[in-house]
């Protein structure tokens, strides 16, 4: 058996700009007066306003636009599909190419930390409204880092060891460095947000506050039905990261390894077991590859590791005890096949709800997502959600999106409560 040998799991794959780069590349903006690129940013951090500051050299008052508008500023850097958002509504698309929005994001909040700029505080007085959010993903982050900003007093409960959800847990370091998500949190908590960890919450400890954020997101595994699914070899995508983020050095997925899916997460587990040593790692797709969800970048940077991706197939059956045969047949009409050895199978199909009525009492559909008007209320009064627990799981901008706004309609329910 070959020597197995691990690459480095917490270098970034993409260097970001230096400051002559991020210069010149701040010099293609237009300038536009009504920037199409702000409008197309869901989260509202305004593309058009700080890249004009960077473009005259005020890398501070880029880095107070970015933090102001996303609290999030550095992790949306590195995982937002920029090319289906900002990029995309880019007015010098019709000339050559997007300005790299992303890439001066992040330039100006990596300067942000390099200089330790002071760009959020917390109010001076505080208000006597008390709001607990569930959950420490990108959801419950941006809540509740609007309320502490007007002034509220903010819990956050997480049933794991550290912030960060999906962030922390779910995105290999390649593409998402735990220390850009710690510089995030840490904005966060400079807010005066209180954090309790490792804490499985119970509706009774929520009684106290005057209002509650569900921001949980998608921790349900999800495998198809195949035979041989529940073979000891056999991961949902949510639990392989996680093991990938929390053993490190200790984690070993084994030679062989296929992924089963197309998006992002799929990708990320792919990257994760040939980052942890696996000599031989394959994503298979249902579709081909032009239809795929994940970024192309993404897929080009796993290639580059030597990484296999098959399309048009879809698993049929595993079979084995240490070893899996994973057989595949055509996606398309099932007419041919195809067979491998792998030691372990990762399915990144998706992943869903868990239960929540553990700790709010609220409306779920049939698929076990919460239930919320256009202004993120349920049906309890008390009871706000967002995020991936509401939407089925979109992009991390898209959670910051919705904990701005779920955060906008809490304050104006306890403004209507009385309670300031």
């Amino acid at each position: 058996m070959s020597k197995i040998v691990k690459s480095d799991f917490n270098s970034e794959a993409v260097a970001g700009f230096t400051h002559r780069t991020a210069m010149e590349e701040a010099a293609r903006c237009l300038l536009c007066i009504d920037a199409p690129c702000s409008q197309g940013c869901p989260a509202g951090t305004d593309p058009g306003k700080f890249i004009r500051s960077i473009r005259f050299r005020n890398v501070k008052g880029a880095a107070e636009t970015i933090r102001e508008n996303n609290i999030l500023g550095g992790t949306c850097a590195r995982v937002c599909p920029y090319d289906r958002l900002c990029e995309e509504f880019c007015s010098r698309c019709g000339i050559d190419k997007p300005i790299q929005i992303g890439k001066l994001q992040r330039y100006a909040i990596e300067q942000e930390e390099a200089f330790n700029m002071q760009i959020l505080k917390a109010p001076a007085e505080k208000k006597a409204g008390k709001v607990a959010c569930v959950g420490a993903g990108p959801a419950s982050l941006a809540c509740a880092s609007e309320l502490a900003k007007a002034g509220y007093n903010v819990t956050i409960f997480e049933r794991e060891a550290e912030a960060g959800g999906v962030l922390t847990y779910g995105i290999v370091p390649t593409r998402l460095p735990k220390k850009v998500v710690d510089h995030d949190i840490k904005m966060v908590k400079d807010l005066g947000v209180a954090f309790e960890f490792n804490k499985e919450v119970k509706e009774a400890d929520l009684t106290d506050f005057d209002a509650v954020f569900v921001g949980v997101g998608l921790w349900g595994a999800k495998i198809p039905d195949i035979k041989g699914k529940d073979l000891k070899n056999v991961y949902a995508a949510v639990d392989f990261l996680k093991q990938a983020r929390t053993l490190e050095d200790k984690f070993a997925p084994g030679e062989n390894v296929i992924v089963v899916g197309g998006g992002d997460v799929a990708v990320d587990c792919a990257v994760s077991a040939k980052l942890a040593g696996a000599k031989n790692v394959r994503i298979v797709y249902r579709r081909t590859i032009e239809e795929a969800p994940a970024n192309m970048t993404e897929f080009e940077y796993a290639l580059s590791l030597g990484i296999g991706i098959t399309t048009e197939m879809a698993p049929a059956e595993l079979v084995g005890t240490d070893k899996v045969e994973f057989a595949m047949f055509d996606g398309r009409d099932g007419v041919s096949g195809a067979k491998f050895k792998a030691d372990a199978v990762v399915f990144a199909i998706g992943q869903g709800p868990e239960a929540v009525d553990g700790f709010a009492a609220v409306a779920t559909d049939d698929k076990g997502s919460v239930k919320v008007s256009d202004q993120f209320e349920t049906n309890n009064e008390k009871v706000f959600a967002a995020g991936d627990i509401v939407n089925g799981g979109k992009t991390v901008v898209e959670a910051v999106a919705e904990g701005k706004a779920a955060a906008a309609s809490i304050m104006a329910y306890l403004e209507k409560k009385g309670v300031k």
